[in-house]
This record gives structure tokens, C-alpha cells and sequence, in this order.
């Protein structure tokens, strides 16, 4: 199996952001052709497992008042927008992220409503601004 592998890398190569393949295929990692094969249900897991600690790490690159200024329900919802919008998109809310930096939960989730993101999530930044207003 080792021989295998170390063939198909070798004649494969690794590419780590998705390209079309010779024949126009969506085409991942060694090979991996995502619009034939896709993902499994494990791998699907594996990736959200690594984006959830990705956001998590990307939580603790916030300002430092801003980080002690929330309890654990606010820090997730912080990390889930970072899991969708990215640390860059985040820290675009600088409203939302100052009236948390001063403790005005009720202007930071104003302020989370008041978006192109809210917007393009619908209910599920609703539901978030409710949990960063009440904590």
C-alpha cells in the first residue's frame, strides 16, 4: 500500500486548493475529484473539525478587551462568525466589535443585524445576536 501511495503522489502531485483537472473535473488534494467522488460523511466532519479549531485559534487573534469581554456564549458566537465570515470578515464589524469592547452587548448585536451578512444568513444571524445580547 505504501508503494501505491507514494506512486500516486508522486504522479499525482498535491494540491491543497481545489483546480480543474486535465478533462475540466473539480479536482482536490491527490487527485480527489470532488464532482465524481466528493467527500464522505467522515471526511465532511474531519474538515469542520479543523475549521472549528482554525476559528477558535483566529478568536484569540481578536483584541485582547475584546476577548475578556465575553463569556463563553459570546465567544461562540464570535468564533461561529469567524468559522463563516473569516478573522479578516470579523474584524470589518468594527462597530459591533468596539460596542463589545465597551460591554454594550445590545449594540453589539445591533450592529451584527444591521449587515450584509445578516442579510445573506437570514435567521441564523438573528438567532446569534440574540445570544450576544443576552450572553
Amino acid at each position: 500500500m505504501e508503494t501505491l501511495s507514494a506512486r500516486i503522489k508522486a504522479h499525482e502531485g498535491l494540491r491543497l486548493k481545489p483546480y480543474l483537472d486535465t478533462e475540466g473535473h473539480l479536482t482536490i488534494g491527490y487527485g480527489r475529484c470532488l464532482d465524481k467522488i466528493g467527500i464522505s460523511h467522515a471526511e465532511a466532519e474531519l474538515l469542520l473539525k479543523a475549521d472549528i479549531a482554525r476559528a477558535i485559534d483566529d478568536f484569540y487573534r481578536l483584541p485582547i478587551p475584546i476577548i475578556q469581554n465575553c463569556n463563553a456564549n459570546r465567544r461562540r458566537i464570535l468564533c461561529e462568525m469567524i468559522f463563516n465570515l473569516g478573522l479578516h470578515g470579523v474584524l470589518g464589524f468594527q462597530k459591533m466589535l468596539s460596542a463589545i469592547e465597551r460591554g454594550n452587548y445590545n449594540e453589539a448585536a445591533v450592529q451584527m443585524v444591521d449587515s450584509r451578512w445578516a442579510e445573506q444568513v437570514g435567521i441564523r444571524a438573528k438567532l446569534m445576536a440574540q445570544t450576544m445580547r443576552e450572553g
